[in-house]
């Protein structure tokens, strides 16, 4: 049960359904479920059990409708209800606090699930780029031939560029000729590297 229905109220809560329409006992649950947006629903033996007191005691009453029992208040039930007034004016307050207190709380809830979900997507399509890179490397590694073995040929023609390039810049005289000189030094690197890539 509800806490707010402790010490007897949800016998006087049932009496403010019945005032303000009759209802079966089966309409008194949804009643209640809906008023605690399904957070709280009696059961049956919750219910019918009071709903059965409360007639005894003379503040309800019930006619059957297509098989079914439909509970309404009494003058003597109106009586009660009205000389508990203040009592209802808590309840009802207490009702709506809890309710409030359960939608905060359920707010809060998703509001954590939404961020946590959001940091899961963000791992996920960082795994998703990572193996998409790695796949990317994989498909351009089979596509080299096996070990590579023109790398070090290539390695050691720009070594031997970059050296001539140095002894040119350290003792040449930058003339024309100089010049003349390092366009034959880029035609025979250019050179190499077609005949490597040709092999």
């Amino acid at each position: 049960m509800s806490p707010v229905f402790g010490h007897g109220r949800l016998r006087l809560y049932l009496l403010k359904l019945l005032d303000e329409s009759p209802r079966h006992g089966y309409d008194v649950i949804r009643e209640l479920e809906d008023r605690f947006m399904g957070l709280y629903s009696p059961s049956a033996g919750t219910v019918y059990p009071r709903l059965a007191r409360l007639e005894a005691e003379g503040l309800v009453t019930h006619e059957v409708s297509e098989g079914r029992k439909v509970y309404q208040i009494t003058d003597a039930g109106r009586a009660e209800l009205g000389a508990r007034q203040g009592d209802l004016d808590d309840l009802e307050q207490e009702i709506a606090g809890s309710v409030r207190d359960l939608a905060t709380e359920i707010r809060s809830e998703v509001r954590g699930s939404v961020a946590d979900l959001r940091s899961e997507l963000k791992a996920a399509a960082k795994d998703v780029r990572r193996e998409n890179r790695a796949q990317a490397r994989e498909e351009r590694a089979s596509h080299r031939p096996s070990g590579d073995p023109y790398r070090a040929d290539v390695e050691r023609s720009i070594e031997w560029f970059r050296n001539e390039l140095r002894n040119l810049a350290r003792h040449g005289s930058r003339t024309a000729e100089d010049v003349t000189a390092l366009r034959e030094l880029l035609q025979r690197a250019l050179d190499e590297a077609r005949a490597i890539l040709e092999r």
